[in-house]
């Protein structure tokens, strides 16, 4: 077993975090995840609810004996708090406050037990972060699917690691044991992984964004706002998202269009238009295959390779 800060301080076999990716990871994918040795996070997304956060904290609770773990996007928690509270009534193992400062929602989530930690971009952010009081840190690169920043997932890891003492976890561009080796050799504590679960069948959202994943090359991703504008999604400028490329985004991108003419072109059940957030690992992921077994295979060939490099 790869022993690191993140498996002793949560009881994990594997040092492997399941991103909360929003509107894809529900309580099924989180806690097969989690039942295959790591930890799998729910994504509650902006348009998530209370109730979602209790009904699917359940299922994963049910398939992973009892871990948890929540994932939140910090900005949004300045206009209404009410997911935070939900997520803390749930008493879980990690609380993940992301993209924005966290200060005055860290004590809150603290209090019920939780080890908090943020997805940080830059080496601003760590300063915020740490101001915070958080637990640990995400080093997520912008290889990650999703919403993300603009350095590679390497410097920033590199940077973040030689910067601060607390726990630093990995993200972007992780999807096999060589990606998991390479990041606990440089100091990570595990990896946060995301696009490698995408085509796992516990995901949620529409079913032609896995054969999409399937099908796509590592070159085939594109880093955008265009869909956040399309469905008036308030996120700050700040952050793009990694989406796989289709005619949306080959016709839009880059144009300057009006969030109007945007949401009049978008039709998220068009298979061609509608958006696939996944990041530039896409080519690593060749089949659908479920979630468990992606993240013991991980695991393993992690272990292998480390060993043979120790």
């Amino acid at each position: 077993m790869i022993d690191t800060w993140l498996t002793r301080e949560l009881g994990l076999e594997v040092p492997i975090v399941g991103a909360p990716m929003g509107g894809r990871a529900g309580g099924r994918l989180a806690g097969e995840v989690t039942r295959a040795g790591g930890l799998g996070l729910l994504g509650a997304a902006r348009y998530a609810t209370p109730e979602w956060i209790a009904a699917e904290s359940a299922v994963a609770r049910e398939l992973g004996g009892g871990k948890l773990g929540v994932g939140l996007m910090t900005w949004s928690l300045y206009d209404d708090d009410a997911l935070l509270d939900a997520a803390i009534g749930e008493e879980p193992d990690v609380i993940s406050l992301s993209f924005g400062d966290p200060a005055p929602f860290v004590p809150r989530a603290k209090a019920c037990g939780a080890l908090v930690g943020s997805q940080i971009n830059t080496i601003e952010d760590l300063r915020v972060v740490e101001a915070a009081g958080v637990d640990f840190v995400v080093a997520q690169g912008t290889e990650a699917g999703g919403h993300t920043g603009r350095i590679g997932t390497l410097p920033l890891l590199q940077q973040i690691l030689e910067a601060t003492d607390l726990p630093v976890i990995a993200a972007g561009g992780i999807a096999t044991g060589r990606g998991l080796a390479a990041v606990i050799a440089a100091g990570a504590a595990g990896g946060w992984i995301g696009t490698a679960l995408l085509a796992s069948p516990e995901t949620t959202g529409p079913d032609f964004a896995r054969q999409r994943l399937v099908e796509a090359d590592s070159a085939d991703t594109v880093y955008t706002s265009i869909f956040d504008q399309a469905r008036d999604q308030p996120w700050p400028q700040r952050w793009g998202g990694r989406a796989l490329v289709n005619a949306y985004t080959e016709r839009w991108h880059g144009q300057g269009a009006d969030n109007a003419t945007l949401a009049a072109a978008y039709d998220p059940a068009d298979t061609t238009v509608g958006v696939v957030y996944a990041g530039e690992a896409a080519g690593l992921v060749t089949s659908v295959r479920p979630a468990g077994d992606v993240v013991r295979e991980i695991g393993a060939d992690a272990e292998r390779l480390l060993r043979r490099t120790y």
